[in-house]
């Protein structure tokens, strides 16, 4: 017990330390971090994700809802408002056409049949919101950038998880209604949002009332958890649901409550000191979280990897295609575009979701499984190494010609 706990207090230290690292090497913290699990856990054993019981899914859960929420208190809405088309064709397109290329792969190179090819896809189409939001906050990104990427890991996770689920109802009970499964998508989506604004108003309204209480810093993620786990119940996606909520709760004025005299005079907003407490949840989080993805990951058969690092390569390079196209304006710089096309890595859904077809019995579930573990590695990593070298020049023309932003300025090193 005494060696967990020192370990635990190492553990925190050390990615301060990855996170200094990251701003002058640019050598991704989250990538040394499941790195480091990947060796306590598959290499050397030392660890195994059934160590944690419930708790290590518990974890996963947790820091997923606490970085969409922080990264909803930094969202500005107006900026939102205007990233909403660019967002919806990077994700729709980059979704299906991920799926696509990895739903081909599997059915001719892995051999698997028509259906689990195909929910093979769906699981590897989105983002990661834990691996992209970490990131492209330490990147800081010019702002609409930041808010296409952001919104496309979370929009993408409802994606993938209402896809599947609807995978397995054809699987299971040989078919589907495709008006009931576009119902279920906009559902997931708008409710769940609507839930989170009207939770983020109700909110503001008490929070002066609760400070009044004693060691009320905690509250307001406490009440995050509430909202989150109430959207769920009632079917809805509590990710988008918590989004929406920190998004609430730092633009509140563009709601025109100020304008009702009765309810401007009871609101309390966030202050820095709430919004520093969240920073810090989420680095202690996301510290844990990658730590336990790296333990998670299952190495199947040594082909496996090679077909993982095809899917990979080919789907980078069709976002490579796709972000010259969406991203070809000029308000848009070289280095925005450059790290919007790196920044599609899989992780906790597609990670989760994979154990799913095994457990329903489809055939190749095993395969799918290892599969889809190899790809977030890969995925990982591959993000993770481009990012990093990036900052070279030979790096910065190749992606220059490739989205035809050969003749841009770039900006290497961000402004702090």
């Amino acid at each position: 017990m005494s060696t967990t706990i020192l370990v635990i207090g190492l553990m925190v230290f050390f990615a301060h330390f990855l996170s200094l690292q990251f701003r002058k090497t640019n050598i991704p913290d989250v990538l040394v971090l499941m790195l480091v699990g990947i060796v306590i856990g598959p290499v050397l054993g030392i660890v195994t994700p059934d160590d944690f019981g419930k708790i290590g899914s518990l974890i996963a859960t947790i820091a997923l809802v606490v970085i969409l929420f922080e990264s909803g208190t930094s969202l500005n809405i107006t900026t939102l408002g205007k990233s909403l088309g660019t967002t919806g064709l990077l994700s729709t397109l980059c979704f299906a056409l991920t799926a696509l290329i990895v739903g081909a792969i599997g059915f001719t190179v892995l051999e698997l049949e028509l259906l689990p090819s195909i929910l093979l896809g769906v699981i590897l189409g989105g983002t990661s919101s834990a691996v992209v939001i970490p990131m492209v906050s330490a990147l800081q990104l010019s702002e609409k950038p930041a808010t296409v990427l952001v919104l496309e890991s979370a929009l993408t996770d409802v994606l993938c998880i209402v896809g599947v689920f609807a995978l397995l109802q054809v699987y299971t009970q040989g078919g589907v209604e495709p008006g009931r499964l576009i119902g279920g998508v906009l559902s997931a989506l708008i409710f769940a949002a609507v839930i989170g604004v009207v939770g983020g108003i109700g909110w503001l309204l008490v929070l002066g009332k609760v400070r009044d209480f004693p060691n009320t810093i905690s509250s307001t993620l406490a009440y995050v958890f509430i909202v989150y786990g109430a959207t769920e119940f009632l079917g809805f996606s509590g990710a988008i649901a918590a989004l929406a909520l920190g998004i609430t709760l730092t633009n509140f004025e563009k709601f025109g409550l100020h304008r009702i005299p009765s309810i401007d005079r009871n609101i309390v907003p966030l202050n820095e000191m709430d919004l520093g407490f969240y920073r810090e949840a989420v680095f202690l989080l996301k510290t844990y979280f990658f730590v336990y993805l790296g333990i998670s990951i299952h190495f199947g058969a040594a082909e496996l990897a090679l077909v993982a690092m095809a899917m990979v390569l080919l789907v980078y390079a069709m976002r490579i295609a796709l972000t010259r196209w969406v991203f070809h304006a000029e308000v848009y710089s070289l280095r925005d575009a450059a790290i919007t096309s790196m920044l599609a890595p899989k992780g906790l859904a597609a990670a989760v979701l994979a154990a799913l077809p095994l457990q329903y019995g489809v055939v190749g579930g095993e395969v799918i499984r290892d599969t889809t573990y190899m790809v977030v590695l890969v995925s990982i990593t591959l993000t993770a190494v481009l990012v990093m070298i990036y900052p070279m020049g030979a790096m910065q023309r190749l992606y220059g010609r490739a989205l035809g932003k050969a003749g841009s300025a770039d900006i290497s090193t961000p402004a702090p």
